[in-house]
């Protein structure tokens, strides 16, 4: 949802006929004048993800100076002069989206599309958009910017993907070892001096415990084991289990905390796949089943890099979604 901003009649009904075209909110200058601008620009970087501004660029940039929090964090702004000459993407172009909103915002109204990211000039993929369209983590923002300035400096700029899922884009030089520039796409925990990594959320864990477990135990041997075989924390995709602990209060904390959904899996569904795992008859009387965190992986389309761990009541699995 966007919010539109027009501080002028005359841009009263550009913003009207952006609003009947995509959708959004529309602010009327007789809502300014009420309201204030500053008011309205402040709801608007709380509740939304994109904001058009129906001015001068100076007035938008006023507007928003105080409420810029940083480039991952901020909405998308575009500004329109009143004349509609310019859709100017003014901030976020990349991650926000504002340029791709200043394009779609320039052909509904026919006039000039006014975008200043370099790589977009260049008609390179910035690695900021490369996370974005394909759901990658940024581990380093200034890592990011660092290499979108090589890629414009016209230095030579290398990509590797470790699992090969995306295709080597244009500009960049394709490369099977890490070295100064590279965009390395990865779930390892590692940090390289002069490497920009970009995090595939593409682990999966399988957890079982026994009733009452606390988040901290469990979180623990996560970050031991996941630190021990150089795994970041940042690409886990889900955690899994049997639905017997769909009320697990540590494992709703954990999941809470680390910003992942909880999978469920009924006994039936496990025991279709149990019988390829070592089990415990102990699990079996408990829960029904013989095996939890390995079969469970298995059930979320995940192969097993990790095989059990068990702990002070815990097991532990870690898999990769094929």
């Amino acid at each position: 949802m966007i919010a539109i901003i027009s501080v002028t009649e005359k841009g009263n009904s550009i913003g009207r006929q952006i609003q009947s075209s995509i959708g959004g909110d529309l602010f009327e200058s007789f809502d300014v004048k009420e309201r204030t601008l500053k008011e309205i620009t402040k709801e608007a970087f709380d509740k939304y993800k994109g904001i058009v501004f129906i001015s001068s660029t100076g007035i938008a940039v006023r507007s928003i100076a105080k409420f810029l929090k940083g480039k991952d964090k901020d909405p998308a702004v575009v500004v329109v002069d009143v004349c509609s000459k310019f859709s100017i993407s003014l901030v976020s172009g990349h991650l926000g989206g504002a340029n791709e909103l200043t394009l779609e915002i320039s052909k509904i109204l026919s006039n000039i599309a006014v975008i200043t990211t370099a790589t977009d000039n260049l008609d390179i993929m910035a690695p900021d958009v490369i996370a974005k369209n394909n759901n990658l983590i940024i581990d380093s923002l200034r890592n990011c910017k660092d290499l979108a300035s090589s890629i414009v400096n016209g230095k030579k700029v290398f990509f590797l993907d470790e699992r090969r899922l995306i295709p080597c884009p244009k500009g960049y030089e394709i490369t099977d070892t890490l070295q100064e520039n590279t965009l390395w796409i990865t779930d390892k925990d590692k940090e390289i001096p002069a490497v920009t990594k970009l995090i595939r959320k593409d682990l999966v864990l399988g957890i079982g415990c026994r009733r009452g477990t606390k988040k901290e135990k469990i979180y623990n041997l996560i970050e031991e084991v996941m630190q021990k075989n150089n795994l970041s924390l940042k690409a886990i995709k889900n955690i899994s289990s049997i639905d017997v602990k769909s009320n697990e209060e540590g494992l709703l904390e954990l999941a809470k905390d680390l910003q992942v959904p909880l999978s469920f899996f009924s006994r039936d569904e496990i025991k279709v796949v149990e019988d390829k795992y070592i089990g415990s008859e102990f699990v079996k009387n408990t829960v029904g089943v013989k095996a939890v965190c390995e079969p469970v992986i298995e059930l979320s389309s995940a192969e097993i890099i990790i095989n059990k761990i068990k702990r002070d009541g815990i097991t532990l699995a870690i898999g990769r979604v094929i």
